[in-house]
């Protein structure tokens, strides 16, 4: 097994974030510097910042509604509250599956299964993640139809087509609900500043089909086995 994934399947980090700890030499196998690429056995001793990790895992499955006010980090050097903070009691390593904003709310899923964090983070695969976006003031039907043909965030950089709809509008704000399937860097807040509009409100609701559907702000629940299949099928 590659030491990335073994390292994911552990909940250390995503198996991009393992990359970086093993570059950073905080990895050992049998007592010698790890360097990406690694195979490793279920014999051999594996050391994270002189920590042994054990080769058998039980894989956790956590679904949040995240609030306004946590950061999705394992730690935060500034002293924030994480979204772990709202995990259970007894909840094992599990780390959050992409980020949402300091400030966006909404669908978290915590796991320490690296390879359905790749899975549902992979851009190639094209998972479907829906929000619930309200701006400031009305739109107008060429500035909807720019977004869902893809505008220029930054440049050279071209958002993918999106599923846009309007719930609701008045003089003074307009609710929608936007579906991507790419997860850029605070993409939905840029995507409305090129049309001349800011996000005041900014919340994930859907993942494919599921839903937050019985979770209040802050709460937190396991994922059902049916739940944990239809996302590793997706």
């Amino acid at each position: 097994m590659r030491i990335n994934k073994f390292l994911a399947e552990q909940g250390v980090a995503s198996r991009r974030g393992a990359d970086e700890i093993i570059r950073a030499g905080r990895v050992t196998v049998n007592g010698k510097r790890a360097e990406p690429g690694d195979d490793i056995t279920p014999s051999d001793e594996v050391t994270v910042d002189g920590n042994l990790l054990s080769h058998k895992v039980k894989f956790e499955y956590y679904l949040l509604n995240k609030p306004k006010g946590y950061v999705c980090t394992v730690k935060d050097d500034k002293g924030r509250k994480t979204v772990l903070d709202l995990l259970p009691a007894g909840a094992g390593r599990v780390f959050p599956v992409g980020r949402l904003d300091y400030d966006t709310e909404g669908m978290l899923i915590l796991t320490n299964d690296g390879d359905l964090a790749y899975r549902l983070t992979e851009p190639r695969n094209e998972i479907p993640k829906t929000y619930l976006v309200k701006t400031e003031g009305t739109l107008t039907p060429v500035q909807l139809n720019r977004l869902r043909a893809g505008v220029e965030i930054e440049k050279g950089v071209v958002t993918k087509k999106c599923k846009l709809t309007v719930t609701e509008t008045d003089k003074s704000y307009t609710k929608m609900h936007l579906t991507l399937t790419e997860g850029k860097n605070r993409e939905i807040r840029k995507m409305f500043e090129v049309v001349g509009k800011t996000v005041i409100f900014l919340k994930r609701i859907k993942v494919g089909e599921l839903t937050l559907s019985g979770l209040d702000r802050g709460e937190c629940r396991k994922l059902s086995r049916e739940e944990v299949f239809y996302l590793k099928n997706l």
